[in-house]
């Protein structure tokens, strides 16, 4: 009788139950809402129909794909710290800015928990932009495998540079493929054995800045297949469609990467019981709107999970903010969320084999933004926003409208435009919260030409302190309503239930007096960095 019931009791033990889920994050860069999957459910023309991605495919395929899928914050740093943490950016203390970001230990991060929790833990390249130090989110260096090498980080530049001296297009690029996979297999070959795994594959390809013309050298992406295309709050001029083009190479070097990774699982068997989780984040760099910016087309983001034993070929509308990933992850490894964590695991909706809208209070997403680059605005101000998005509306408050959002640029005249090639390479040659490129270039360029003035003003000009979106009517989000009475009624209960949101969460912006964001570097009161007992938690990574 005793043998029968352990026969029954082992049974009905669950596969996770057998064996503990291992899980491979691959987090790019600066990447948004483009993988070729998406076009399938799109009503409109756009640069998912051009771009390819057949291994990011793949996983939304073999699992489910999200559709309403938002960072937290449109900028490296705090959009990571709110990853690790599961919290608002805003309540990550300094961790919440770019220059000048610290770590606070007391936070406990999800890679930490789970090697608390018997996993073995491993990155390549990047996980927190201002370096990894011993007490850093991710534990360390010596949770470091990257010395096959980190050429993929530039890869445009480097198979450019191989090919230019006589290294074939398809060699040039099996040798970047080549250092991807010699540092996932010096991660799976450290492993002990029976070890659950949790890897954080963070490549900055996708990152400005690349080779100008990559996309069609390198990839064949015809920059006139864009026309009619690009998103429709940029001109569509063949600069600018050259320059979109460049950036959809990155995209599908970093799915070859994906795919790289996928075949290793494979091979070593274990691709069956590993959650594949694949995001960006935030949108693209260099373009308006973009980075930096809570217009979709700046935190809207790819999220594609491939789960073992949950069937595929979903697509999920529940709004999902990537901050939810933290729990979901202390909760496959079986950690205890600690207090303090903002995000909702989304386990749960992962687990129902459902598509569409899973779980009915997935109805919003809070976005944010302090500070970008330290010397955007003088005295290091930030320019502070906060959105809220939900089915169909945008709600944006802009708490400081008299500031630039993009950053000051004083010497901007009628008269006067710097070279073409510092707007391309620097950065902080104009309005430095949006990265150097040729489309920033040509905007500027074309600042006093009648026909583009509006471009111009929508990335680089103040705006007013609310911004109302109607999605129904206005999908690329050019028309803010706000001042219309006829959506008098809509903003006010979207700003009233955003400052309440705000507050409920503790928000500094909103419940702290001075607030402290108004500062750099911004310090936290050690109290409200106390929420949660944490232990002290590359290649060449682009500079944010």
């Amino acid at each position: 009788m005793r043998i029968l019931l352990c026969l029954l009791a082992l049974a009905t033990l669950s596969p996770a139950a057998e064996k503990p889920l291992n899980i491979l994050f691959c987090f790019a860069d600066d990447w948004g809402r483009y993988a070729s999957i998406y076009a399938e459910h799109e009503k409109f023309p756009s640069p998912n129909q051009v771009v390819k991605t057949p291994n990011i495919d793949r996983i939304a395929r073999e699992g489910a794909l999200f559709r309403r899928a938002y960072v937290n914050a449109p900028s490296c740093t705090p959009c990571r710290s709110a990853l690790l943490s599961g919290r608002y950016f805003f309540n990550t203390g300094r961790a919440a800015i770019l220059n000048g970001a610290v770590w606070d230990p007391a936070i406990p991060s999800f890679p930490l928990l789970l090697k608390d929790q018997g996993y073995h833990i491993g990155k390549a390249f990047k996980v927190w932009s201002p370096g990894d130090p011993a007490d850093a989110p991710f534990g360390g260096q010596a949770h470091a495998y990257q010395k096959s090498g980190g050429r993929f980080n530039n890869f445009s530049e480097e198979v450019t540079k191989l090919v230019a001296g006589g290294t074939a297009l398809d060699a040039a690029k099996q040798l970047m493929y080549d250092e991807v996979h010699g540092n996932f297999a010096s991660f799976l070959t450290a492993r002990p054995k029976n070890t659950p795994f949790l890897f954080w594959h963070g490549p900055t390809n996708v990152h400005r800045k690349w080779i100008k013309g990559s996309g069609q050298a390198l990839w064949g992406i015809n920059p006139d297949d864009l026309k009619g295309k690009l998103p429709k709050h940029l001109p569509d001029v063949p600069e600018f469609r050259e320059d979109f083009a460049s950036y959809l190479g990155e995209i599908q070097a970093f799915d070859a990467q994906v795919g790289v990774l996928v075949k290793q699982l494979e091979e070593a068997g274990e691709l069956d019981n590993t959650v594949i989780v694949i995001s960006g984040d935030h949108g693209a760099p260099g373009f308006p709107g973009g980075k930096c910016n809570l217009y979709d087309f700046g935190v809207n983001v790819t999220l594609a999970i491939r789960w073992p034993g949950q069937p595929g070929g979903r697509f999920i509308d529940d709004f999902v903010n990537l901050m939810d990933l933290s729990p979901t992850f202390m909760e496959i490894g079986g950690a205890t969320i600690p207090p303090g964590v903002n995000g909702k695991s989304i386990v749960s909706v992962m687990k129902s084999g459902k598509s569409g809208q899973v779980e009915t209070e997935r109805d919003y997403v809070i976005t944010g933004r302090e500070r970008h680059v330290s010397i955007a605005r003088e005295g290091n101000l930030p320019y502070p926003q906060r959105a809220l998005r939900k089915d169909g509306i945008l709600y944006i408050h802009n708490f400081k409208p008299e500031r630039m959002p993009m950053g000051d640029y004083k010497n901007l005249t009628d008269s006067f435009t710097p070279a073409q090639d510092a707007l391309e390479n620097n950065t902080y040659e104009a309005f430095p919260d949006m990265d150097s490129s040729p489309a920033k270039a040509w905007l500027i360029a074309h600042r006093n030409d009648s026909q583009y003035k509006w471009h111009f003003d929508y990335a680089f000009a103040k705006r007013p302190q609310e911004e109302l979106y109607d999605l129904s009517k206005d999908p690329a989000q050019m028309i803010n309503v706000a001042a219309e009475p006829g959506y008098a009624e809509v903003k006010a209960k979207m700003a009233a239930e955003l400052m309440t949101k705000l507050k409920a969460v503790g928000d500094p912006r909103v419940t702290a007096d001075p607030v402290p964001f108004e500062h750099a570097p911004f310090t936290q009161d050690t109290k409200t960095s106390q929420q949660g007992k944490g232990k002290k938690g590359k290649g060449k990574a682009k500079a944010e």
